[in-house]
């Protein structure tokens, strides 16, 4: 749900992108290079200091590569699997950006209405004005509103968490915690990282849906997609089935907790999602290959604007609707959306035509530096670069 590295100085180029595969005379030992290569990727992800690390690739084959280390549940030495579910955090914007431009397809939305327009009164208060902001901005962070979760206590220190994991949050009270603040700028005017844009874009589905964004991403996405394991949680806290524990000790505000159970409110339609990376790896083949959206929903999706404050743990990167845009150190770009929610870190990459996908997991805070960050890019570059992602 938060970028936790936003404020590092030092740029990931500094610390190097991309690992080199072996050469391979043949089909077999290409895939067993492959494996290997992963494997060494993963493991370097938890040597800078996470728990447990679960990744996938596949290639324009439809060849499937995994890879896991480090355990799943600490207090059991469960190793984890590839199999295992665990929160992914702000990779939700996707879903719930694409069931927005599924409504903008159907004419039932348009990306030029306003925010007043569908939440009268909502959006205002020092300096905060729905009339002039509307559904693109929103999606495309260029509101201008401020990030509620940077005045969030319950996802700041050990105690503050504890005190109210399992509170329930509305989507107008975490709404209401952004308008004590007057905007960061004036709408369409820059691009800043903001949570409350998509806590207002979900509440845009329900009222021109009458159902819930909950019930539209699993109405549109993941009933259609076959997605498992995959769920869009309203207040329960905790994870069915097989899953990574998270653990955190919120900046060393405290000694390291499981927080793995979280009244997914908290994040609600910014990042309360669940899934895996094989039904992560199927979402996004499937968003970027066009079986979700029209192509001109699709195309407003990957039309990208400058977000020069995420350079420090992505140079170049680009933002367009719940999609970001990253450039490839072998050329071209990728498409992405992280996730960062305490003690879990989602990362993902799919080509443009949706044929070459990668998505990783990390429990644990990882490193205070960017080298766990630099990892997990290298991961996902080799990867893509390896299978000829342009």
């Amino acid at each position: 749900m938060t970028l936790r590295h936003l404020t590092a100085v030092a740029a990931l180029a500094a610390l190097g992108l991309g690992l080199a595969a072996p050469a391979a005379s043949a089909t077999g030992n290409a895939t067993e290079s492959r494996q290997r290569t992963l494997q060494r990727s993963v493991d370097a992800i938890q040597k800078t200091g996470t728990v447990a690390v679960v990744a996938q690739s596949t290639g324009p084959d439809g060849r499937r590569h995994t890879a896991t280390t480090g355990v799943s549940d600490i207090a059991t030495g469960r190793a984890a699997r590839a199999t295992d579910k665990f929160r992914i955090a702000s990779s939700t914007k996707t879903f719930v950006s694409t069931v927005l431009l599924q409504l903008v397809g159907e004419g039932r939305v348009s990306l030029d209405d306003t925010v007043e327009h569908w939440l009268p009164g909502v959006v205002s208060g020092n300096g905060n004005d729905g009339n002039a902001i509307t559904v693109r901005q929103l999606l495309n962070h260029t509101s201008g509103l401020f990030n509620y979760t940077a005045d969030f206590p319950a996802i700041s220190t050990v105690a503050d968490f504890e005190a109210d994991r399992y509170t329930t949050w509305t989507p107008r009270r975490l709404v209401g915690i952004a308008m004590r603040h007057a905007p960061d700028f004036a709408p369409g005017t820059d691009w800043e990282y903001s949570n409350t844009n998509y806590i207002l874009a979900g509440m845009i589905v329900q009222k021109a849906t009458g159902h819930t964004w909950q019930q539209e991403v699993t109405r549109r996405i993941i009933r259609p997609l076959g997605l498992r394991d995959t769920s869009a949680p309203d207040t329960s806290s905790r994870i069915p089935g097989q899953h990574l524990h998270g653990y955190s000790d919120f900046g060393d505000s405290g000694p390291t907790i499981d927080v793995t159970d979280l009244n997914p409110t908290a994040a609600g339609s910014a990042g309360a999602m669940i899934s895996t990376t094989a039904d992560l790896t199927r979402f996004f083949s499937a968003l970027l290959g066009g079986k979700l959206l029209r192509p001109a929903q699709l195309a407003e999706m990957k039309t990208t604007v400058r977000a020069a404050s995420l350079d420090p743990v992505w140079p170049g990167v680009r933002y367009g609707l719940g999609l970001m845009e990253i450039p490839l150190t072998c050329g071209g770009v990728y498409y992405s959306h992280a996730g960062d929610l305490m003690g879990y870190t989602t990362r993902d990459g799919v080509s443009a035509d949706g044929r070459r996908t990668v998505v990783l997991e990390a429990t644990g805070d990882g490193a205070s530096d960017l080298s766990t960050e630099a990892a997990q890019n290298a991961l996902i570059d080799t990867e893509l670069c390896a299978a000829g992602a342009k």
